[in-house]
């Protein structure tokens, strides 16, 4: 064999590695957690115990391809399919309000396809790598509100009011929110964040109002006078749980919240049985987990070969975290309701497949494209040498 033969392949940086680690252990504990939560529903509806179990462990297996693809693919191409990504995000977002197409599910039109598809997975990516590619594009003319801006805001502005015509509200806003950060991070000026503030504060107490549910639910957690009570009720619960664990939890399927206690114990509330069966020491994990998560990931940010792959490692992190913060945020009841799952943890193949998609796409960003010569150019096993 001539020594002049190589191949090309990805190196994972240190941060690459420890990522997977992490997201691995955040994947077991949440398949145990998923199945203590779902057990007793499921045996409710004349189901096996694991029925639900094994349906996630299905999303296990497509998310684990995903991730697979996502680590070995540039993720630089993403930049040629942000307007791709972008378009159908908003076609598939503009289906679920279509009679006969879009599910119903709990009020509202969010998924498609019989329910195993939720398109604002999809779009949160679609955001993210679309207000990188933009704002990269427009260079110094984002500096001017008038031309950096209206683009943004058609775009972004369209994609979240389908958001709100579902309606999600938390999804809409999360939209806001991504673009915002992604805004941030590449330098766009403070006066244009302070005037989109002010609008968009306008555009959130209309939809509020327009929602009594929504300003119900806000009053509620706000303990005002006249709010209903049952609105408080999952958090009500939720607290018990969390508080009934005291410091180590009531064991491993030994909560009493599976018992239906809990409204959608299994996914908006799914952190509940966290805190219930392993105690304030397994919440404390699954918050330093999380936040080792969101560390690593901006670790790849900041080492990012290219700005366009920092904006999208920065945006792609901020999706994970803040899901899931403010999941948790809810079950301790120092959030209102938002309806957001648990990355790993909650039931739903949706948003596991492209948490696994945007653990693949910074694992990625977090590696090296190398040259193997010699005897490790036909041998995947051996090490460089």
């Amino acid at each position: 064999m001539s020594g002049t033969e190589y191949r090309e392949r990805w190196a994972m940086g240190l941060e690459a590695r420890a990522l997977i680690l992490v997201s691995a252990v955040l994947m077991v504990f949440g398949l145990a957690t998923l199945f203590s939560a779902s057990a007793l529903i499921a045996l409710s509806e004349d189901a096996p115990p694991y029925a639900y179990f094994v349906k996630q462990l299905s999303g296990v297996a497509v998310g684990v391809v995903v991730f697979m693809i996502a680590a070995k693919v540039d993720a630089s191409r993403l930049e040629r399919l942000a307007w791709p990504l972008m378009i159908a995000s908003i076609v598939l977002m503009a289906l679920t309000l279509v009679p006969g197409i879009g599910k119903w599910h709990l009020g509202s039109r969010r998924f498609l396809f019989g329910g195993s598809v939720q398109p604002a997975e999809l779009a949160k990516i679609a955001v993210v790598v679309w207000t990188a590619m933009l704002v990269l594009k427009k260079g110094d003319k984002m500096r001017r509100l008038s031309q950096g801006m209206p683009t943004f805001l058609l775009v972004i502005g369209g994609l979240t009011a389908t958001a709100f015509l579902q309606p999600d509200l938390s999804m809409g806003f999360m939209f806001v929110l991504l673009m915002g950060i992604v805004l941030f991070a590449a330098g766009v000026r403070i006066g244009h964040f302070v005037v989109l503030g002010a609008g968009a504060s306008v555009v959130v107490m209309h939809e509020l109002q327009k929602r009594p549910y929504a300003w119900n639910r806000i009053q509620a957690f706000l303990g005002a006078d006249g709010a209903p009570s049952e609105l408080s009720y999952q958090q009500t619960q939720s607290m018990i749980a969390v508080g009934s664990g005291g410091l180590t939890g009531r064991g491993f399927g030994q909560g009493m919240q599976q018992y239906g206690w809990v409204p959608m114990g299994m996914d908006d509330f799914i952190a509940s049985t966290v805190g219930e069966e392993w105690g304030l020491i397994g919440m404390t994990l699954v918050v330093l987990a999380f936040a080792t998560w969101t560390w690593l990931g901006f670790r790849i940010a900041r080492r990012a070969t290219s700005p366009f792959l920092q904006l999208i490692a920065v945006g792609l992190t901020a999706t994970v975290a803040i899901t899931a913060y403010v999941h948790i945020g809810v079950v301790v009841n120092l959030l209102p309701n938002t309806g957001l799952t648990l990355p790993f943890f909650s039931n739903g193949r949706s948003n596991l497949v492209i948490t696994f998609l945007v653990t693949g796409i910074l694992v990625n960003i977090g590696s090296r494209r190398e040259r193997v010569y010699g005897v490790a150019a036909t041998d995947p096993l051996t090490a460089p040498v």
